[in-house]
């Protein structure tokens, strides 16, 4: 079952991040033509930017279920077979330590506990912990910023789901099974 979670979860990771990388391209290319025809979209710039960044943080949580994430393989190269096999699950465990540290971390910053003891009101909520997470607006599109960061706790659910698998799989004497090979 955490198998078939962390694959589902990284092929829409990466789906996800596919279309993004669709819209940042034409969004460049809008902006591009409008620019040269003086009527520039002034809000591409930065949507262009925060759909960068969602990709991004997407793309790199679907490559720790692949374990195709860039990695220095100098030492596990120098090691024999068991020795490797032991690496790996010692760097599973740095990586899953890593994610629940992200997880703590996204809590204290969200704070959902006291945004929902507050009603949702984002006012009592500023007052209250002196956090504008959910207020600050966006420069050019006037959003909240809270709808950029979330990808944040979406990494991070991300990261423990396929941190979990890897090492349960390297625990077992399993290979990873990449999404991208499907």
């Amino acid at each position: 079952m955490l198998k078939r979670a962390s694959r589902g979860w990284a092929r829409l990771e990466l789906a996800l991040a596919a279309a993004l990388a669709v819209a940042v391209t034409l969004m460049i290319l809008a902006n591009v033509v409008t620019r040269a025809a003086g009527q520039a979209i002034y809000w591409t710039d930065e949507a262009a930017i925060y759909a960068m960044i969602w990709m991004t943080f997407l793309a790199a949580s679907a490559s720790i279920h692949d374990r195709s994430a860039v990695a220095v393989t100098l030492v596990p190269d120098m090691l024999g077979e068991g020795f490797r096999r032991l690496f790996r699950i010692a760097v599973d465990v740095v990586v899953l330590a890593f994610a629940l540290f992200m997880a703590w971390f996204c809590w204290r910053w969200f704070r959902p506990d006291v945004l929902i003891a507050t009603g949702f009101d984002t006012q009592a909520f500023q007052q209250e912990t002196f956090n504008f997470i959910y207020a600050e607006p966006t420069t050019t599109l006037g959003i909240p910023k809270v709808w950029v960061w979330l990808v944040m706790p979406l990494f991070t659910l991300g990261l423990i789901l396929h941190a979990l698998y890897n090492l349960v799989a390297g625990l077992r004497g399993e290979e990873p099974d990449p999404v991208s090979a499907a």
